[in-house]
């Protein structure tokens, strides 16, 4: 044992010497990292996308990106003597003939789908409380370029296999290109080497999918974990906690040791997915063939919201100059991913805008006392959802058994009228949790004992919070809307600033103006002091009851 020590510490001892390594680790290895179970989320996305590579790797040695035709006479008997590109004959030799084939497959993708899923949850929970506050307005930019990575590296690997399944998609994706005026038509020949579906659409996908997004992923989650290590890491606010420190487990030895054995967790859990239940069996569809549709499939779960889109969009199209203008595709599969994405990338600076807040912040807030940012994410959520389920009209329709344009016509009402309920009914029971938190800082929380006045009034007794739970909930700033100045100074002269001062301050009540304010110290004191006065008027009765007794 004491050779291997002596041997590490020569090594040690050597690196050190030519890069001076030493302060950089002191300093480096017992950086602080907060203990909280939503910071895992990140950690599962970015080991998801660790095991996608490993899996991914290995799919490269036995697929074949070409759509050349040949028959086929592989292992799945069914599928002998059928004609298919070899792309789609490769997937099923991965699948039936190659040892180990299918599991990797199935690795391959569920660990794409929890990847987007947990990269979608570790966004909500940045939102959700704030995280993406200055100064880590860049590294919510970072995130929101890693999603949209993401959902293009796991489309072009989802139509990669040439089944029929994945040609219905890129068949839907070719008729968003088209509907774009002027250029469709050329990014469509150029994308498929021709007419649809062409010969070249599979070789091309190819190198996108396992080089430029993979490639781009990694450098996005190298500039993300750089910028996180560089900035102060985030944390809940409590007692001894503040914009000025961090409270945690240093990074080394207790990080490493908890992150490596969450690790594998997240690794087991994946493969034990994909021994286990069923993903995109190919065989069952057969290969790609453009008179042939399917019916009754959906797209993977992080598309299904387009496809949703396109379903419920009503009929629109107009002729400009004699071409014909699309909306009902051009508006869901392109316009709509757009309106999406840009507010998404730039909320930071337009919170930042409506609330004039500039300051750096390190501690996250509670989504109750932010009932307007809640409510906007909330909302956000149940517009999403409603074109997720209407992806599978369809399927719902079936299992319903209700007609399909039911639940057609209910989504597209209910993606304004459910969308906006959303938004009022969580800012109010934000608005409703903020006053029972208000409550209890200043009149304490119910113990069960009723009292009894000599004039027969019941009441029950409260007992003040511990000093830890009362800064728990008292430890945010309050929030006041923005008051713009007067329209003209005191010689009466306009201030050209006003407009832009009074669209700010409609902005910050929209933000602020309900807000339930946490009490101050005077309210508290003349909390504390009435509570005090009933307990005591409590335990005097009770003497004189004894007394009586």
């Amino acid at each position: 044992m004491s050779t291997i020590v002596n041997g590490a510490g020569k090594v040690v001892d050597f690196v050190d010497q030519r890069i001076t390594a030493s302060n950089w680790l002191k300093r480096n290895l017992r950086k602080v990292f907060p203990d909280h179970w939503s910071f895992l989320l990140g950690e599962i996305a970015l080991f998801s996308f660790i095991i996608i590579v490993l899996s991914g790797v290995f799919l490269t040695f036995w697929f074949k990106p070409s759509m050349a035709h040949i028959v086929y006479e592989g292992g799945y008997a069914p599928m002998r003597g059928q004609g298919m590109s070899e792309a789609y004959a490769s997937t099923l030799e991965l699948s039936f003939e190659v040892r180990g084939g299918l599991l990797m497959r199935q690795v391959h993708h569920w660990g794409a789908l929890i990847f987007l899923a947990a990269m979608s949850a570790h966004m909500l929970r940045v939102f959700f409380t704030g995280a993406f506050r200055k100064p880590r307005e860049m590294n919510w930019l970072v995130g929101v370029t890693l999603l949209f990575l993401g959902v293009a590296a796991g489309f072009t690997g989802y139509s990669l296999p040439d089944d029929l399944l994945s040609g219905t998609g890129l068949r839907i994706i070719e008729g968003g290109m088209l509907a774009i005026p002027v250029v469709g038509t050329y990014l469509s020949s150029f994308l498929f080497g021709g007419e649809y579906p062409g010969d070249d659409i599979v070789s091309r996908l190819y190198p996108l999918h396992i080089l430029v997004f993979p490639g781009l992923i990694i450098a996005m989650v190298t500039a993300h974990l750089m910028m996180l290590w560089y900035q102060k890491h985030t944390h809940w606010g409590g007692p001894g906690k503040s914009n000025e420190n961090v409270v945690g487990a240093p990074f080394f030895p207790v990080y490493v040791a908890k992150a490596g054995g969450f690790q594998f967790i997240v690794f087991g859990v994946i493969v034990l997915l994909a021994a286990t239940v069923q993903i995109n069996p190919v065989w069952f569809w057969g290969p790609y063939d453009p008179a042939v549709v399917s019916a009754g499939t959906q797209p993977d779960w992080y598309v299904g919201f387009l496809d949703g889109a396109l379903r419920v969009m009503p009929p629109l199209e107009f002729e400009i100059f004699g071409h014909p203008l699309t909306l009902s595709v051009l508006i869901p599969a392109i316009v709509l991913p757009g309106l999406i994405l840009t507010p998404l990338a730039l909320y930071p600076w337009l919170e930042q805008k409506a609330t004039g807040d500039t300051r750096e912040h390190h501690v996250l807030d509670r989504p109750r006392n932010q009932p307007v940012r809640t409510g906007i994410g909330v909302a956000f959520i149940t517009f999403y959802v409603q074109l997720w389920i209407a992806g599978g009209n369809d399927f719902f329709a079936t299992i319903l058994n209700v007609p399909v344009n039911w639940i057609t016509r209910f989504i597209q009402v209910g993606l304004f009228v459910l969308t906006g309920l959303a938004f009022w009914v969580t800012k109010r029971i934000c608005l409703g949790l903020q006053r029972r938190d208000r409550d209890l800082v200043m009149h304490g929380r119910e113990t069960g004992i009723i009292m009894v006045s000599p004039d027969g009034e019941f009441s029950e007794m409260h007992a003040p919070l511990e000093q830890g739970d009362a800064y728990s909930l008292t430890w945010h700033e309050r929030q006041a809307p923005y008051e713009p100045g007067p329209a003209t100074d005191a010689n009466g002269i306009p201030n050209p600033n006003y407009r832009t001062e009074r669209r700010r301050a409609r902005l910050s009540r929209f933000y602020f103006g309900d807000v339930v304010q946490k009490p101050t110290a005077d309210e508290l004191e003349a909390a504390h002091h009435e509570g005090h006065h009933a307990v005591e008027s409590g335990h005097e009765h009770d003497e004189l009851t004894s007394g009586q007794q």
